[in-house]
């Protein structure tokens, strides 16, 4: 009894041991990554010069830590612009520096000032939100199909529920380049992936379709018409959706999410993610949004607000349901509160908007390394308007817990290789052996695959962290394939001998 007792004691002292390294490497990749970060608390209703103070001084700071060229952003309070700002260079190698009436690549923003151009065209009785689609479209069809086309409405085109897939964002063309049509496109991508109707999946497919739909109804160009019908009468006036270089100011390079530059570009369709705006013209259409405005009645705004799938993937994350063209969340408080975000290669923005309240802020960076610069933007913006937070503003709790799990694999490669060198728990399980080498192989594997996308959403999210972890992993694997296939130690050999 004494000795079972004996080793309940020595396993209980290990997991001890290992859950103090695993706090200690935790704390120290959250430390070295700049997750943990110790800064001045925002207090809840200090005066708007007090709160510029804080974060002329604090964005800088995130900044650099991020590797964060440049960002404009714009708050709104009480219904007006209250302030507008911005941070840094448009371009690094020219040492262009960004400006306030800088237009900047919004990216997905554009969906949400799509779906108000759509909503005026049901307001005016060109369109109805639950008719087929294709009921408006005579210049083209959906490709042959299994599933019901008919299902897909204006209605679920405007809340990705019309069963279309994402499309290709990666193929992008430099301003004035030739490029495929919009028709060519749709043709090629929007093949339906599921039943309309059915569930969830966002789809910058669905929204050119939209953008072909106005062009039917109207007989104007997409870009004529948004300018003329929503973004002019809204305010939004250093808007465009076409890019020259005779233009004053020329919008920011990108920069990816190794820091290199990306060249100004442009996509073939315009109604997804091809807007160019400032932080105050997204400021502008925010305001719009909170009440009576020269384009939609508050009825029809109220409607894009209106949750249309609760039900919305890992976006769930940090939204509750998805409307209209626009995210959906109710606050602590229990306000609504509406919003949208953008990424494209070398940029990603957001704008939040609190219609009870009138409050809004805009943050448009130019670099693909943002997500947790927003996320702390956001709550610090939470905080001061006493919200007092918002869903972005998980991304920073999910950096202390992907902290917490790269110190966890850190912790456990020590342990392993002090057992391995200490002559504890040899090894005598062919099976243990074997599950251990194939765990290496797969970790090193995954690592590989990683590597060779181009595109990867933990990688966007936590530019910094997922470094962190991809060492980590491979730490572990290393550590796994060398306890297993190398000899045994000089100690343990002694260690038997001795026995002998």
């Amino acid at each position: 009894m004494k000795i079972r007792s004996d080793k309940k004691i020595g396993g209980l002292r290990q997991w001890l041991c290992f859950l103090l390294l695993s706090f200690l490497f935790g704390s120290l990749v959250a430390l070295l990554s700049g997750s943990l970060q110790i800064k001045e608390n925002v207090h809840a209703g200090v005066p708007l010069d007090e709160f510029k103070a804080h974060m002329d001084k604090h964005i800088p700071i995130l900044m650099r830590k991020y590797g964060i060229p440049g960002c404009s952003i714009s708050l709104v309070k009480h219904g007006e612009i209250a302030a507008s700002e911005a941070y840094g260079y448009a371009d690094v190698e020219n040492h262009r520096l960004l400006t306030v009436d800088t237009p900047m690549s919004v990216q997905s923003i554009t969906k949400s000032l799509t779906a108000w151009g759509i909503m005026k065209l049901v307001e005016d009785g060109s369109l109805d939100l639950d008719a087929p689609v294709s009921q408006y479209l005579k210049n083209w069809q959906f490709p042959q199909t299994k599933y019901t086309v008919a299902k897909v409405t204006v209605r679920s085109l405007l809340s990705h529920t019309a069963g279309l897939p994402l499309g290709d964002f990666t193929n992008t063309y430099a301003p004035g380049e030739k490029m495929p049509s919009l028709l060519e496109k749709l043709t090629k991508e929007a093949v339906l992936i599921h039943e309309p109707g059915t569930k969830f999946s966002y789809s910058n497919v669905g929204y050119h379709l939209l953008e072909l739909l106005i062009e039917e109804v109207t007989g104007q160009r997409f870009a004529e018409y948004m300018i003329s019908e929503v973004l002019l009468p809204i305010g939004m006036g250093a808007s465009t959706f076409e890019i020259s270089r005779s233009m004053q100011h020329y919008p920011p390079t990108g920069y990816d999410l190794n820091g290199k530059p990306v060249p100004v570009y442009v996509y073939p369709e315009k109604s997804s993610g091809g807007l160019f705006a400032t932080a105050e013209d997204i400021a502008q259409f925010a305001i719009a949004g909170m009440k009576e405005n020269s384009v939609l009645n508050f009825e029809h705004v109220q409607v894009m607000y209106a949750p249309e799938r609760y039900k919305i993937g890992i976006y769930g994350m940090v939204f509750d349901a998805y409307g209209l063209g626009h995210y959906i969340e109710i606050l602590p408080n229990g306000s609504l509160s509406i919003s949208h975000g953008g990424q494209g290669n070398g940029i990603m923005t957001h704008f939040q908007v609190v219609p009870e309240t009138e409050d809004a802020i805009v943050i448009l960076t130019n670099s693909q390394r943002s997500w947790p610069f927003i996320a702390n933007l956001l709550s610090d913006w939470a905080q001061w308007r006493n919200f007092p937070s918002v869903g972005m503003g998980r991304i920073i709790w999910g950096q202390y817990a992907m902290s917490g799990f790269t110190g966890v694999l850190f912790a456990a490669s020590l342990v392993i290789m002090l057992n391995y060198f200490l002559g504890y728990r040899q090894q005598k399980s062919t099976v243990l052996k074997i599950f251990k080498i194939f765990t290496a192989i797969l970790l090193i594997g995954i690592i590989i695959w990683s590597i060779n996308q181009k595109y990867l959403f933990i990688t966007s999210v936590f530019p910094v962290l997922s470094l962190w972890l991809g060492g980590a992993v491979v730490v572990l694997s290393i550590t796994l394939l060398s306890s297993s296939l190398l000899p045994k130690t000089l100690k343990r050999k002694e260690g038997v001998a001795r026995r002998k």
